[in-house]
């Protein structure tokens, strides 16, 4: 079977909308994409293009949407540098204002023919240029950002700890760690003298059973999980009647009972949390924690009402919310309205569990700056979100329903990847001010010290996959990633917040050295690290790491310090029979026992080790690896500094390995003993590892 090349009217349509028609595959071979990816992906975004005559159409209408509005609906410049917006040839002279955020209006010197010039001092923020030639009006948002993100470390350089929260569980969560574990975590790090706290993403899951274990695929980026509450210190469980207070303890030991075998259980805390919520929401308020709940409602808006119906929905109707009636299936429609004044019970419930998770996170992020911290807690930013989820019901309009994110083939999935998660649409970013972006954005910084966005090279492009289609037949779309990053500065700039970007895998061109100049720390990993970016070469010396990065030793999808030197990977892969027809276990062995003869040889070059070191004393060098390296940032995981041999995520897998599910744990005779947080923090081998991340102090 033959594909169908790209003719040049849908090359140049494509082109237009920013769908790639060949790319550079892992081994930097150009590879072309036929037709048939093209045109579905120009449909997910309303534009024609079935056959010849529609492309025509569809090429005849771009340029008359052109001409018709010559000023794009938004316009992005960084402060400290003018910027000229070009018009279509013949627009004439144009009289131009700004009107600020605070009102002022500013109007702009006379300009050239067809071109508006700003200058280079206008305030940050997001403002509104408005403009006329003739007798011809228009405006657009003026979005005017910094330079580049903040880097609250200035020229220090610091260290910090990498935590699944829900792995780091005391003996007062519920089976689970929570945010008032998160307190304990970030007062304990600041006093050790680290300057960040990493943790996974906090975001919200539906309220149905059976909850989502990963949080990288949330119903929602935008809002929190009420699964992390700490209830005991909410004033309404002071307020309860003492059987109500009776009732909350029994359920707290339901919880942790359930998730007491060495897997955390979140449906169990989910079932509990949901009745003792309850509980505590039959609570009277006080008139002072009234009225602040209902400032923050009033200052939310509509987006926190409509998550919440969405949840009151969920709880009524199930998920995903395509399977709803029909009537129910848009945000805006009649019936979701009828539906909202119906369940004004449940959706207020669902704003105050908001609220709750709001109030917790502050009170987290005031003990990292209490505690000296110069960063704080830094929070984890998901690519995607659940297609039946809350995010991808009221933004539908934004989001290429019929698309899903994943990536090509590669050498580790020769079928490429779907992630299952669907693409915002890039025409429509400019549209609506960049909102959808930006809400996400300012909703996980408003009490953070930073944000790690995962896989931020999406910002530039990602992989677009046809539903029901392999992975193999997608193609990528661009993203307006100039503008997508300033957006990120301006919102980090509000927050003072440091900036991570994920940019492990196959990386564009170009695109860490973008992040460079905008002070948007790379990731790099001990694991991966080789001369000239060549996994042919030697392992990178401790002195050649790039300064503008955070530097650890794995991920949360890759094998613990202690498990990789165990080969614990090999071992559970080989036993899941996850190794792939290309390869086999005993070759695995045999490339794994290469790896490790490399990173011993490095350990040792570096004069951290001897030649006959045991596995503990390795894994003590590869932190000390990381500590002398350049970075502005290293952080070690909490299992990592524990011995802790089990990764918390083994990619490709859904049951066959308790992904996001594993507590902490030390290992004793090589079989893991869950450990609470408590213990954690006084371990000796814990407080060993933090002495030698101390040295970068």
């Amino acid at each position: 079977m033959t594909t169908e090349p790209v003719d040049d009217d849908l090359a140049a349509l494509a082109a237009a909308c920013g769908v790639t028609t060949s790319y550079d595959d892992y081994r930097k071979r150009p590879v072309d994409v036929g037709a048939e990816p093209v045109r579905l992906a120009l449909a997910a975004m309303g534009v024609a293009a079935d056959d010849a005559a529609a492309v025509r159409g569809s090429l005849e209408r771009l340029r008359i949407q052109a001409a018709e509005h010559p000023l794009a609906p938004s316009v992005v410049m960084r402060t400290g540098t003018a910027a000229t917006v070009t018009l279509p040839a013949g627009t004439g002279v144009v009289e131009a204002a700004v009107r600020t955020e605070d009102g002022t209006v500013r109007p702009l010197p006379g300009s050239e023919p067809d071109r508006i010039v700003l200058p280079a001092d206008l305030p940050t923020g997001y403002h509104r240029l408005d403009a006329a030639a003739g007798s011809a009006e228009t405006s657009a948002l003026l979005v005017t950002a910094p330079a580049r993100c903040p880097q609250p470390l200035g020229k220090r350089r610091g260290w910090g700890w990498m935590a699944q929260l829900y792995q780091a569980r005391s003996r007062e969560s519920w089976g689970m760690g929570d945010y008032g574990d998160l307190a304990t975590l970030a007062a304990w790090s600041g006093g050790l003298g680290a300057a960040m706290l990493l943790v996974n993403p906090l975001h919200a899951a539906a309220p149905v059973l059976p909850q989502t274990d990963s949080p990288y695929y949330p119903s929602s980026r935008r809002y929190r999980s009420p699964l992390y509450l700490r209830l005991e210190v909410l004033p309404e469980h002071d307020a309860l009647p003492v059987a109500a207070r009776a009732e909350v303890a029994r359920l707290a030991t339901q919880a942790r009972s359930a998730s007491g075998k060495g897997s955390i259980d979140r449906d169990a805390v989910f079932v509990a949390k949901t009745a003792a919520l309850e509980l505590l929401a039959s609570v009277p308020r006080s008139p002072e924690r009234a009225a602040a709940f209902a400032a923050w409602r009033q200052e939310q808006g509509q987006g926190v009402v409509d998550f919440a119906t969405f949840c009151a929905l969920a709880e009524r109707h199930g998920t995903p919310w395509q399977q709803w009636p029909a009537a129910l299936r848009h945000p805006r429609g009649p019936a979701v309205a009828r539906a909202r004044r119906q369940l004004a019970a449940r959706v207020e419930f669902h704003v105050w569990l908001q609220w709750l998770c709001d109030t917790q996170l502050a009170q987290a992020d005031a003990a990292a700056h209490a505690s000296g911290m110069a960063v704080g807690v830094v929070h984890d930013l998901a690519v995607g979100v659940d297609p039946g989820g809350a995010d991808a019901w009221a933004l539908q309009d934004d989001l290429a329903t019929a698309m899903t994110v994943g990536a090509p083939p590669d050498s580790f999935n020769q079928q490429g990847q779907d992630w299952r998660l669907p693409p915002l649409l890039p025409g429509r970013l400019a549209a609506t001010g960049y909102a959808p972006f930006r809400d996400m954005l300012r909703s996980v910084l408003r009490h953070a010290g930073g944000v790690r966005v995962d896989h931020i090279m999406g910002l530039w492009r990602l992989w677009w996959v046809p539903e029901g289609k392999p992975a193999s037949d997608g193609t990528y779309v661009r993203y307006p990633a100039e503008e997508l990053l300033a957006v990120l500065a301006l919102e980090a700039h509000r927050a003072a917040a440091l900036v991570i970007g994920e940019d492990l895998g196959t990386v564009e061109d170009g695109v860490r050295e973008t992040l460079a100049s905008q002070q948007i720390l790379s990731s790099r990993v001990l694991y991966f690290e080789h001369v000239h970016d060549d996994a042919d070469q030697p392992l990178l010396p401790a002195a050649d790491y790039p300064p503008l990065a955070l530097t650890t030793i794995t991920t949360h999808d890759l094998p613990t310090a202690a498990g990789w030197w165990a080969d614990e990977d090999v071992r559970v892969q080989t036993e899941l029979g996850l190794y792939s027809a290309a390869t086999t276990p005993s070759a695995e062995a045999a490339r794994k026992a290469g790896e490790r003869a490399q990173m011993r040889a490095l350990l040792v070059s570096e004069g951290l080790v001897g030649a006959d070191a045991t596995d503990d004393e390795l894994v003590a060098a590869m932190h000390a690896f990381v500590a002398r390296t350049p970075s502005v940032l290293v952080a070690t995981g909490l299992g990592d500094a524990l011995g802790d041999r089990r990764q918390p995520n083994l990619p490709g897998t859904t049951d066959e390995y308790p992904s996001w599910r594993l507590p902490l744990a030390r290992w004793r005779d090589g079989v893991p003993a869950p450990v609470d947080l408590e213990d954690i923090l006084d371990d000796p081998r814990v407080l060993a590892v933090a002495r030698v991340l101390q040295t970068r102090g």
